[in-house]
């Protein structure tokens, strides 16, 4: 048996992804599957970085078992998008922190738009590696189809609208709490990186360089231009991941806010103190909300009254601060 330096390459990555994908799976635990959607993707990133050498090795045993080689070059093509749609997590959790505050330009539903091209080019990437590998098994050449350089151009998009929201989101990071500031530095320092490994992608799926060919071209060109800038961003979001906080999630239960913490589920004193002055300005209208509040259109006038209370609260506060 014969380790060939492509082989050599797939142990390397086993090596470091997996803590890679433990890390990411502990970020996920800490932070939250669906709050912090970044941190998810950088698990399938991971997952796909540990499957993709894995069967590389097995050509090893069963050098003639041509899905072996075919799901090896699919997994090396996708890797661009994982760590795009971490990267977009990132800055969504960072404009979540500045909307506390201040109003951005970027809104999250810009971000959805951005994440949808992403994987619409990615299912795409996927077909037309798909349909690559069935040619390669009968032709012997790996050739990038109509399919593949179409989701390439959806990531080219993607990767420039990204460049650009956080361009913008520049101008408000100042906003962010301050622990959450880093994430801003953290998409920043990836981006030439994730432009680099973008230029991967092009260069394999766009030209007829035989280097850059999926299957059979250079593993020094793999290893430069695409597998070490990914561990790099790997490395640089999971490292700003375990300085962050975890974002403790607001609630709204019939008009009262509830701050839930990790030691209990009671609410805060200053909220407690709102209730009460609430109630006392209320008087005898208790009651009577009491009794519309077990039906849904009573429910819904407590909430509108209560908004308009905290407004008010917030007016006076404001007034008091002039002075």
């Amino acid at each position: 048996m014969t380790i060939s330096y492509r082989n050599g390459v797939s142990i390397a990555e086993v090596c470091v992804y997996v803590p890679g994908i433990a890390i990411a799976i502990f970020l996920s635990i800490k932070h939250g599957f669906s709050r912090s959607a970044g941190w998810f993707f950088l698990i399938i990133f991971c997952l796909a970085r540990l499957i993709g050498p894995a069967m590389n090795l097995s050509e090893i045993k069963y050098p003639e078992t041509a899905a072996l080689y075919e799901g090896s070059a699919i997994l090396n093509n996708i890797g661009f998008s994982p760590l795009t749609l971490a990267a977009l997590g990132l800055l969504s959790r960072l404009l979540d922190s500045i909307n506390k505050s201040h109003n951005t330009v970027i809104k999250p539903t810009m971000l959805r738009i951005i994440e949808v091209i992403v994987v619409v080019g990615l299912i795409l990437g996927i077909v037309g590696g798909v349909n690559a590998a069935d040619a390669y098994v009968n032709t012997g050449k790996y050739t990038p189809g109509s399919e593949n350089k179409a989701g390439t151009a959806l990531m080219i998009i993607a990767f420039v609208l990204l460049c650009i929201a956080t361009a913008i989101t520049s101008f408000s990071v100042s906003h962010a709490e301050h622990g959450e500031r880093r994430l801003f530095l953290a998409v920043v320092l990836a981006l030439p990186f994730l432009a680099v490994r973008l230029v991967y992608s092009i260069m394999s799926t766009f030209t007829h360089n035989k280097d850059f060919n999926l299957l059979n071209g250079s593993v020094t060109v793999l290893l430069c231009v695409a597998l070490i800038e990914e561990f790099i961003i790997v490395v640089i979001f999971e490292g700003t991941g375990l300085t962050l906080k975890k974002v403790v999630r607001e609630e709204h239960v019939e008009g009262a806010r509830i701050i839930p913490s990790s030691d209990s589920n009671t609410y805060s004193a200053p909220q407690q103190g709102r209730q009460g002055r609430r109630q006392g300005r209320q008087g005898g209208q208790n009651k009577v909300m009491k009794v519309l509040s077990y039906t849904i259109i009573g429910r819904i006038i407590s909430a509108f009254m209560n908004d308009k209370e905290r407004d008010v609260e917030m007016q006076h506060q404001e007034h008091y601060v002039q002075k």
